[in-house]
């Protein structure tokens, strides 16, 4: 399988300072294993944008060529965090969600997922969510307590159960088998806050990666833009068509 991606960020038209990361920072093609992730620095929280940087980086380290599983660099992000705030105890409090995809050549997906950053696949114009939110609201509705209408506007909405920096860390782990012409969006809550998943959709199936990443953001900041937006999306392609 070969691999077309594009990646965009966005302060958003509330927030002072973006407390996004995104890995790659440019768009690319390759026929070899990539890695793709979102972090989002917690809101409001001491050094958010140190905090994602920070754990994206030492989870993409490893190349992408070795046998380290998503558990292992999520793993190593939460570890980097920890070992920083206990060189800098003025850190104290800052965390991250993480969402990260390795592409393999033979067309599989692994993820790894914490937090309430998204990854989605979109196949024959259908959007389907393949991670599952850490949040107090998520665990509300998956426990039968709240309706997913309601969901949207709880006041909890955004109150992560589960983030890198706080402790010990359990990882969402995922394989996905991709087929040619599927298309992967990974992003940040700043794009899922402003836009339903069926308005994402129709975004989404644009035609190139790096027009398609960029509409998302500006649709993201017209409907309100109040919090960072980051969108990364990867297009697998049959090499042989």
């Amino acid at each position: 399988m070969r691999y077309v991606w594009a990646t965009a960020t966005h302060q958003g038209r509330v927030r002072r300072r973006n407390e996004d990361a995104v890995y790659p920072d440019s768009s690319g093609a390759s026929e070899l294993a990539i890695l793709v992730g979102v972090a989002d620095g917690m809101g409001g929280a001491i050094a958010g944008n140190v905090a994602s940087s920070t754990a994206l980086e030492a989870a993409v380290t490893k190349d992408p060529q070795s046998d380290v599983s998503m558990v292992e660099r999520i793993v190593a992000g939460n570890d980097e965090l920890l070992g920083e705030i206990e060189r800098n105890p003025d850190l104290r409090g800052m965390g991250t969600t993480l969402t990260l995809g390795l592409f393999r050549p033979n067309g599989t997906l692994e993820l790894g997922h914490v937090g309430d950053s998204r990854a989605y696949r979109l196949r024959s114009n259908e959007i389907e969510l393949l991670t599952t939110d850490h949040t107090v609201v998520s665990e509300l509705v998956a426990m039968g307590h709240l309706e997913p209408a309601d969901a949207e506007r709880h006041p909890q909405r955004h109150l992560l159960t589960r983030a890198l920096g706080l402790g010990p860390v359990v990882v969402d782990h995922e394989i996905v088998a991709l087929e040619s012409a599927d298309r992967i969006l990974i992003c940040s809550d700043g794009l899922t806050s402003m836009l339903s998943d069926e308005q994402i959709g129709e975004i989404a199936n644009g035609e190139d990666v790096e027009p398609t990443v960029w509409a998302l953001v500006e649709a993201a900041n017209s409907a309100g833009g109040v919090d960072n937006i980051t969108v990364a999306i990867v297009d697998a392609v049959d090499p042989t068509t």
